[in-house]
């Protein structure tokens, strides 16, 4: 497989976490539950120091123990640091209790059985679980008694075990069956799961070929296996669907491979190693792949590439230093889950992490490309690039298609979350504060409006962004969420621009763009363009019943009586204002519709007050006055007062 270009999307964290290498006095342990790898020299005798991830580069805690005879099979800490587990023979644990960063090592107890002990986990503070030949059994270490009392077991013949820490779930293989059994391991609880289907009661898995690991959420058995017909291998891929569910074959890996292989998990992806190719292959069992009995099967998403070169960089004199350049895919290389790649041999821990920006020039396909990144966690700016490519100058709306299926893989995503807030707001006590619910967790990229309208941005006032808007706006309808102000207000701005008011009305008409005054005023900021504007205007402010901005925009426009009736109906007859009304009418310089207002403030008055004469609060002294020397006959008429 080509690697000339230099192109890599998987690299090992730049500053690895270094520990003394495997000597003759030196042996190299690691706790996948809390990340920290051991360097015991001399049996501990001379010195353990335990490092790990924590708040400064690395947490670094060292100490000295006795060697009691024998050599170290497994060290591992509780998860507060305050006691370590110590296995040395295969029938006994040791605990060594913890003062600070420094062992109580005349406080020591030891814990023997009468099987074979294969391993053993924290599962608490002070609960550790003992996994034997003979089953699995949870115990509390009672360190101010120098106790270890049995909680919990169950009884199964076991072969070997594997351990996913992020599950508490152990994978048993038992004596009897060659089943394969997973078991949730939690503080005095044992739980027996469904078996995972082997497919067949005399198929042998073996330690090496099995990987334990989380998948999107969803443990998942891993298991390495040639293929019947072709020889080359492919990995089995078992997920644990539910509570109580059979863990079922779901997924097949086609490594089109043979050799050693060796598997990691890197933000949801199944990265498989191949060690004589000195390649990694990307699975996403997300994508869409071949169907066979109900099992998809699925190829790389790409053909498969090698780990970024990493250069450590040695102690040195020189102001320069000394690089190393690290052999990848090394024999000394041993692989944790989900994402740990460790060389006990140069000393060195590593995380491993996907790049992003590479994935985007490999996948060709822009849709395949977008259902990958949207189940990525550095996702989102990588899509939100691919779009702002698909919508520019060098398409020109040609890849109208291809845009249509990607807002609506985009909308999918984005019309769930709205919906899932919607129902969050619904559900919430007026008297309960926010701060007190369960907040929902947002997709993994989520791609709102805001995000899609700096986009369009860029194409402002182009000839085909229209076209990309209308398209953007019937996927918003299609997943029924609503288009907001500012993608509202861009998409009237484009329409005016091309005098697409046909389209325009309908949009409004149709509801499907917001219906608010912001958006009605910003209509009414262009109705100079055309008449059309102002009418739409007033419909959108019609559906939402602003009323008063109806009036004043009818005012504006000279249709006093038409604003006046509008009033009367929606203000009722004493909220009507005389002197608003009667100034429009003057400005009009109609006398008709001066009188007719005129006219309607009188017969008001006498309704509301039992007189044509306007009261002085609503200073309409100059009105009087011009009706007077306007209408002189009409001004001479004297009602009787009831």
């Amino acid at each position: 497989m080509d690697n000339s270009n230099g192109i890599h999307y998987i690299e090992l964290s730049p500053n690895p976490i270094r520990f003394d290498a495997v000597s003759q006095l030196t042996n190299v342990f690691f706790d996948d539950s809390n990340k920290q790898i051991f360097a015991v020299r001399s049996g501990g005798a001379t010195g353990v120091v335990v490092k790990g991830p924590g708040p400064t580069e690395d947490t670094v805690i060292s100490f000295c123990m006795n060697d009691r005879g024998g050599d170290i099979r497994s060290i591992k800490f509780s998860p507060d640091n305050q006691i370590l587990a110590v296995q040395r023979k295969e029938n006994a644990v040791e605990f060594i209790c913890f003062n600070g960063d420094q062992p109580l090592l005349q406080d020591i107890i030891t814990h023997q059985v009468k099987t074979t002990i294969h391993g053993f986990v924290w599962v608490h503070n002070r609960e550790v679980a003992l996994i034997s030949n003979t089953g699995v059994e949870v115990y509390t270490v009672v360190a101010e008694k120098r106790q270890v009392r049995s909680v919990k077991s169950l009884s199964i013949g076991i072969k070997w075990f594997a351990w996913c820490c992020d599950a508490n779930v152990a994978l048993l293989c038992t004596s009897e069956g060659n089943s394969l059994i997973p078991v949730l391991v939690k503080q005095k609880v044992i739980t027996k799961l469904p078996k995972v289907d082997l497919g067949s009661p005399s198929r042998d898995v073996q330690e090496s070929k099995v990987t334990l690991g989380q998948v999107y959420g969803i443990l998942a058995v891993l298991i390495l296996q040639p293929n019947s017909s072709s020889g080359q291998m492919e990995v089995e891929v078992h997920l644990l669907n539910g509570p109580g569910l059979a863990p079922r074959k779901c997924h097949i890996l086609r490594l089109s491979l043979v050799g050693r292989f060796a598997i990691n998990t890197v933000d949801n992806l199944i990265v498989v190693h191949h060690q004589a190719t000195g390649t990694s292959l990307l699975f996403d069992i997300s994508l869409p792949g071949e169907v066979i009995h109900d099992v998809t099967h699925h190829a790389p998403i790409t053909p498969g590439r090698s780990i970024k070169p990493f250069g450590l960089k040695l102690p040195s004199l020189s102001p320069d230093g000394q690089i190393l350049q690290c052999e990848l895919y090394s024999t000394h290389w041993v692989l944790f889950q989900p994402n740990i790649v460790i060389d006990a041999k140069l000393g060195c821990m590593w995380y491993l992490n996907l790049c992003i920006e590479p994935l985007c020039h490999l996948i060709s396909d822009r849709i395949r490309l977008t259902e990958f990144l949207l189940q990525r966690s550095n996702g989102k700016q990588a899509l939100l690039k691919v779009v702002a490519q698909l919508v520019d100058n060098q398409y020109k709306g040609t890849l109208l298609p291809v845009l249509e299926t990607i807002f609506s893989k985009i909308n999918k995503i984005y019309a769930s979350w709205v919906q899932l807030e919607l129902q969050n707001q619904t559900a919430q006590p007026s008297n309960v504060k926010t701060s007190s619910l369960k907040q929902a967790t947002p997709p993994i990229v989520l791609i709102e409006q805001l995000d899609m309208v700096q986009i369009f941005q860029r194409i402002a006032r182009r000839s085909y962004t229209e076209s990309i808007l209308m398209l953007y706006l019937q996927s918003l309808n299609k997943f029924n969420i609503a288009a907001q102000e500012e993608l509202s207000k861009m998409i009237v701005s484009e329409l005016i621009n091309n005098r697409s008011f046909d389209t325009l009305r309908r949009l409004v008409s149709y509801s499907m763009l917001l219906e608010s005054k912001a958006v009605a005023c910003f209509l009414l900021a262009h109705s100079d363009v055309d008449t059309a504007i102002s009418q739409v205007a007033i419909d959108m402010l019609g559906r939402i019943q602003a009323h008063e901005i109806i009036i004043e925009v009818m005012l504006g426009q000279g249709k006093v009586i038409d604003a006046l009736r509008l009033a009367k109906n929606s203000l009722g007859l004493d909220k009507v204002p005389a002197r608003k009304f009667l100034e429009a009418a003057h400005k009009t310089k109609d006398d008709l519709i001066f009188h007719s207002v005129y006219r309607f403030f009188q017969m008001r008055n006498l309704k509301l007050y039992e007189t044509l004469s306007f009261p002085k609060a609503e200073q309409c002294t100059e009105f009087i006055q011009h009706y007077n020397n306007t209408f002189p006959a009409d001004s001479s008429i004297k009602p009787a007062v009831n």
